[in-house]
């Protein structure tokens, strides 16, 4: 670790910086306690020591060599284990000023406490046991958190739903483990050929299991971390529109002049509970205004990266040749295909639109009208989840670091199978069951390196 010492008393600021009601000061760790009488005083004149655990006490903040009132504040006493970091904590609730909540922190830096590192309170907790490694990853998920979705997993996870779903696969590759150690100790019962049969089902049915983890993880990734979305089409079939009316505001300039939107217009949303970034881009047509070509081919290349694409059309007027070339551009592509302003008279022949893709795929839609909407919202959910998410469904792989860990496993385990199948050694299986074992310790922290921890921690805030 960084850190040598693991039980001195740090300190940081845990609210954002700038004006605000409460500007929260904490402290963690050996002389906690201590650091809190030297610079507070309660109004009941009742040192910090004295107090109960998990009490709030009323007084002012003062400086000790000059005996100056800095701010009056409420202390909140909370002593191990019963804490974040399962150590003595204090937290110092002062008024949120910029000046006043540095000033607090000085004081408790100036008597006895270092600045914590980056992560370092949830770190300990980690350290101390209170959580695992995956629940502390998850501490930053729920502060990250962009949707409802995204919340509710980061939540299961902080939970514990992926630690205790990792131990229970540990528990069953140790309960083999043990069994080719037994068969390994004890050859005179002559069960070779029943534990290597045994051994390859259960491997199997576990890999399966592991397996199942790991095909959560992209459904994981899109509600953690979202898509980018295009819309795309020629110019005035109602792209800025779609993009003010998905904002609920008027983000984009609207007008009858075909090539107003000559720049792409990116935005963050929540869309049917994923986070979305959406970009409303150029109409694309042939033009022989040089601002304008940039921005048509700056929409090209946006759609190209873009994880879906709203191709828009309108069916008041017969399509286009840009219609049709945006058509085969789109043809192999994930996209839904948006027939807009059906509130006029239909001119478009739409009927060829389901040679570029599925008839689920096209929505039909009025956005001065606000009808359609809901069935591109509907279709973009059944998309990048295939409907909904059920709060108590098994958990989630969200995190990058997990998804690698699980494939590692299975990977062990495949070589584990491979190691049946070619009548080899049991002491050779046990190994290719060890390896999957770490595999999934990495995940939870309980076979990691402090590298990996330290690099985990460097990502979170220095008041978490």
């Amino acid at each position: 670790m960084k850190n040598i010492y693991l039980d001195d008393a740090i300190a940081a600021i845990s609210t954002p910086i700038g004006s605000g009601g409460i500007g929260i000061v904490r402290i963690s760790g050996n002389g906690s306690v201590d650091i809190a009488d030297r610079i507070f005083k309660a109004a009941d004149g009742i040192k910090i020591k004295d107090k109960k655990s998990h009490t709030i006490t009323f007084g002012s903040i003062i400086d000790p060599k000059t005996g100056e009132k800095v701010d009056e504040a409420l202390l909140m006493l909370m002593l191990a284990p019963r804490t974040y970091t399962k150590e003595d904590v204090v937290e110092i609730n002062c008024h949120g000023g910029i000046y006043v909540t540095n000033k607090v922190l000085e004081l408790v830096l100036n008597n006895g406490a270092r600045l914590a590192e980056p992560g370092e309170f949830t770190k300990r907790a980690f350290l101390n046991g209170r959580i695992d490694l995956s629940q502390a990853e998850a501490v930053m998920d729920v502060i990250e958190s962009k949707t409802e979705l995204s919340r509710r997993s980061a939540v299961s996870q902080l939970g514990g739903s992926i630690r205790e779903r990792v131990h229970e696969l540990r528990e069953e590759i140790l309960d083999m483990i043990a069994a080719i150690e037994a068969a390994i100790d004890y050859p005179e019962h002559d069960v070779e050929e029943e534990t290597y049969s045994e051994m390859h089902r259960r491997i199997t049915a576990l890999k399966k299991e592991i397996q199942s983890l790991l095909d959560s993880a992209d459904m994981g990734r899109i509600i953690r971390e979202g898509v980018e979305a295009v819309i795309l089409g020629k110019p005035n079939v109602g792209k800025s529109s779609l993009l003010n009316r998905l904002l609920m505001e008027e983000r984009a300039i609207v007008t009858d002049i075909p090539g107003t939107t000559r720049d792409t217009v990116e935005e963050y949303m929540n869309l049917g509970g994923i986070p979305v970034k959406i970009v409303d881009t150029a109409g694309i047509r042939q033009t022989g205004d040089t601002v304008e070509r940039i921005g048509v081919e700056k929409s090209r290349k946006c759609a190209e990266n873009a994880d879906i694409i709203f191709m828009m059309i309108d069916a008041s007027v017969p399509l286009s040749d840009e219609d049709m070339e945006i058509l085969d551009f789109i043809k192999d592509k994930k996209a839904v295909i948006l027939v807009n302003k059906t509130d006029m008279q239909t001119v478009a022949d739409t009927d060829i639109l389901s040679r570029y893709t599925d008839s689920e795929n096209i929505i039909y839609m009025s956005v001065k009208d606000d009808t359609g909407v809901d069935g591109l919202t509907k279709r973009f959910k059944e998309m990048f989840l295939g409907g909904d998410i059920e709060s108590g469904q098994s958990p989630l792989i969200s995190n990058t670091r997990h998804k690698n860990m699980l494939a590692k496993a299975i990977e062990a385990l495949d070589r584990a199978i491979a190691t049946i199948e070619n009548a080899m050694p049991e002491d050779f299986i046990s190994m290719d069951l060890q390896d999957a074992l770490t595999a999934l310790g990495e995940i939870t922290g309980d076979s990691v390196d402090d590298e990996i921890v330290d690099r985990i921690f460097t990502r979170f805030c220095l008041g978490k």
